[in-house]
Formats: C-alpha cells, structure tokens, sequence
C-alpha cells in the first residue's frame, strides 16, 4: 500500500503543489492531506467501531476529495453520489449499500474544521474502499464493492504503463465521481503529485466555456470516454496549439473509432492515444494499448489492448469457463487481483456473475470479444444481441459496418420495438462525406453503401445525420436521447 501513503508524502514534499483545481478553487496537498485527516477523527468520534459505508454526496467540489480520504482513514467504504442524481435514485442507492451517513460537501467542510487531525494511516488492503454504483439490467443500481486491494493493483499497474512524471502531470478529470472512469485520473493524480483539473457540469454544458478552461488548464494528461473527445474534435482549434503540453490521451468506457484516434494524432503529433477496456466490477480498467498510425493501418476495429499483470481474460461460450479458440467470438471473463467480491446487498447477482477460475476470483463481463495475438478486442454487450424476423443480430456488428464505410466516422444503431417486440433497426451517423448535399441525397448515398457493407436483413430501417451523439453525464453516448429523436 506503498502507492496510498504517496498521497501524505507529497503534502510534506511539496504542501503547496495544487492537488485539485475546479471552478477557480485551489486545494493543495497540504490542505487535502489535513483537511482528511481531521475529517477521518471527526468520523471515529461520530460512528465509533463502526465500518459502514459512507456516502459522498457532491459534484467537482475539492471537499469530494476530502471525503473520499477521510472515509478511507476512517475505515469506511465512500458511495460517491452526483449532487445531479435524482432524489429517488439516491435513496436506492443509499438503500442498497446500507449507508450510515451521508455527507454534503458542506458537511465535509465543517467537520474537517471542527477536528484535530488524526493520524495518516495505511488503509487495510481487504477493506473496502468505495462502492460504485452502475445500471442494473432490472433498473436498480447496482453496488460494485471495490477493495483497497484491487485499486492497488489498477494505480500500479497504471503508473508504471504510463510512466507519469512526478509533480509535472496535470490531469483533466472530465467523468463525475460516481463513474468509475474518474478513478484512472483521480488516483493516478494523486499518488504521483499531479495535479487534477475537473470539468463542472456548467463546463460542459457550454462550449465557449469548456474551451476556455481546456485552454488555462495546462493539461499533460487527458482522460475521458471517447464520445467526450469526438465533441471538443468538433471544434477546430482543439489541437496543440490550444493544449501545447498535452502528452497523452487515456480513453475508456465506450468504443473508441479509428477515425477519433487518427484525428487526434493528427492534432496532437506530440501525444500518444491510449485505448482500454475494463467494467466497473475489474476495477476501472484490465487491458490497454497504445494507437499508433500502424494500429490504424493495421485494424479496422480498434483492439482494446492487451491484459495488465496479475490479470486473465478468457473467452468463453455457453455459460461455461472453458476457454474457446485463439479467434473465436465469446464472452469476455475477467480473472485476477482486481476483481471485486461481489455486489454490495445482492448475493443471489453475486453468485450468478462472479466465480473462480484456475484459482482466481473471476467476472463474467456479459461483453463479447475475441482475442487475436494476445490483443483482446470488444465487440459489444451479449445483451446487445437482438433478434429480427429470425435473424441474431450484434448491434455492434451493424455499427462496424456503417464505420467501415468510407466518411462515416461513427455510429450508434438502436433497435426499435413494437409490442414488446424489436421490430426495426434505427441507425445515427457522424459522416463527412456528402455534407454539402441535400438530405435525401446524403441518404441515398447512404443506403448504397450500406448494402454493399452489410446483409440486407441488417439493414437500418431508419437512418438519421447528427453532428454529435448526445451524452449522459458520465460521458457516454444517451441512447435513450437517440431514440427519443425517432
């Protein structure tokens, strides 16, 4: 646990250096390190002997930080909750994961000021240090439990892939705290004295704005989803010039296109473009590879990289753990030192999705992938399979077609229902070419090429130009936006 105490040293080594940046407010490590600590003395005053989870409850304020490692000297697992959720999803998920006490960044502040600071101490690698909530397939979230053990691993592994300078990196941190994205910039940060630079939702929600704080950031490192960096590619003057310093780009949590990635090699010569794949449930991220120009040229879908040590990945078929050929399309099953034990509160979902393979604690992802010499690549959710006047259809299979086409950058098929069964396939694309055309035009283009890529019985009944997809607050495509435009 070397990697956590990290953390104090840099408030002895450097007190002043900027921990965390947002909405014009400066929290040094000297002030995180104190302010987390008088808060962990006011928690053991508060619930004396008492390891229940703690939830946070905030958007991009430095006090999030705070809470986070206060719980975490405390001994108290945090549940991170936007300020944004809905009120009726809060209170699941305080449900859910038996919280004892909630705190507002208000609250952190005034505990934080009313304690002596108890001591820094290494958090036990069993204990659980945070809870993330995700979607369940039933509507309710679903608490993913987190150890200090398996972020351990994922901030080694990271650190040492990446090589980050002490002291010199500064991070965008554009996901909120309750996606676990924000876990590669947060921690990563942190244990090498970077600096984290958050976006607020008002950020984002402006694009004048948003430019404008890209460009005062200074930023060394860049973490996001992929759909997040195709809208700032929108804009042309994102590009070295606005962000000279700008090293590295870190993606996960969606599919990254090659058209993405060959843009941005394109605008930032002096940065290397990072593709990874992981669940929640794997801690954040399990495999990672570096696009490069010969990747582009070599791959038409984009493999997610190969696996971190410590970890396996084997594809499966069936419902079993037997591995299936080096080629062969299956479920994606995660096994290693950063897999979680389960679902807070939910055993029976538990029992269903976690297992042991060759000794290893082990998730089935329910994505379906391949792997090809020792590269893993996604090929979307086995949940993502539909089935239209007989035919099995991946919802991912469509998309790469449209992407195969030559000016579609990207693209999200939908499948559109009808008496609760799918009765169509509804596609939107991101394309250039043909842009000066009238509608019907563009489409008939459209049409013509997708029949040269795709079987007929997969063709979208409905297709729709957009100059971006719409997202969620974590960053990821709004499907359900998409299919509200229908």
């Amino acid at each position: 646990m070397d990697w956590f105490n990290r953390i104090a040293h840099w408030a002895s080594v450097a007190p002043d250096r900027a921990a965390h940046k947002s909405e014009g407010r400066v929290l040094t490590y000297e002030m995180l390190v104190h302010q987390a600590r008088s808060l962990a003395a006011a928690l053991s005053v508060m619930l004396p002997d008492d390891r229940s989870p703690i939830a946070i409850v905030g958007h991009k304020q430095p006090e999030m930080l705070v809470g986070f490692l206060g719980a975490a000297l405390a001994r108290h697992p945090y549940v991170p909750i936007d300020e944004a959720t809905p009120p009726a999803r809060a209170g699941r998920i305080r449900e859910r994961a038996k919280v004892s006490t909630t705190l507002t960044t208000r609250d952190i502040a005034s505990l934080a000021a009313s304690h002596a600071a108890a001591s820094w101490r290494t958090p036990d690698p069993a204990d659980v240090c945070y809870i993330m909530f995700t979607s369940g397939s039933t509507g309710e979230p679903n608490g993913v439990m987190i150890p200090w053990s398996c972020l351990g691993s994922f901030v080694t592994w990271l650190n040492g892939e990446q090589g980050f300078t002490e002291q010199r990196e500064v991070f965008l941190n554009q996901a909120v705290f309750s996606f676990d994205l924000s876990v590669m910039d947060l921690y990563p940060s942190l244990t090498t004295g970077g600096t984290l630079v958050s976006l607020t939702r008002d950020d984002i929600g402006d694009f004048s704005r948003l430019y404008r704080t890209l460009k005062g950031a200074d930023l060394t490192v860049w973490v996001s989803t992929p759909s997040f960096a195709r809208l700032c590619l929108a804009e042309p003057a994102f590009g070295a010039r606005m962000l000279p310093r700008l090293r590295r780009f870190l993606f996960c949590g969606e599919t990254l296109t090659p058209d993405d990635a060959r843009q941005l090699l394109e605008r930032f010569p002096d940065a290397s473009v990072w593709n990874t794949y992981g669940p929640t449930e794997a801690t954040v991220a399990t495999t990672s590879i570096r696009i490069t120009l010969d990747v582009l040229a070599r791959h038409s879908v984009l493999p997610v990289g190969r696996t971190k040590p410590g970890t396996v990945i084997r594809i499966t078929a069936d419902g079993s753990l037997d591995p299936l050929p080096d080629g062969a399309a299956g479920e994606i099953v995660i096994a290693g030192d950063n897999v979680s034990p389960g679902y807070v509160g939910d055993a029976m979902l538990t029992r269903r999705k976690f297992q042991s393979m060759d000794g290893l604690a082990a998730y089935r992802t329910g994505d379906i992938g391949r792997v090809e010499g020792g590269l893993l690549f996604f090929h979307g959710r086995r949940d993502d399979q539909i089935k239209l006047r007989g035919h099995r259809i991946e919802l991912g299979d469509v998309e790469a077609g449209l992407c195969a086409i030559q000016g579609v950058s990207a693209a999200v098929v939908l499948p559109v229902t009808r008496n609760g069964a799918v009765d169509a396939l509804a596609a939107f694309v991101i394309a250039q070419s043909h842009a000066d055309d009238p509608e019907p035009a563009r489409l008939r283009w459209l049409r013509c090429e997708v029949q040269r890529q795709l079987p007929r019985y997969m063709h979208p009944r409905t297709m729709r130009f957009v100059d971006r997809f719409p997202m969620t607050a974590n960053g990821k495509i709004d499907r359900r936006e998409l299919l509200a435009r229908l």
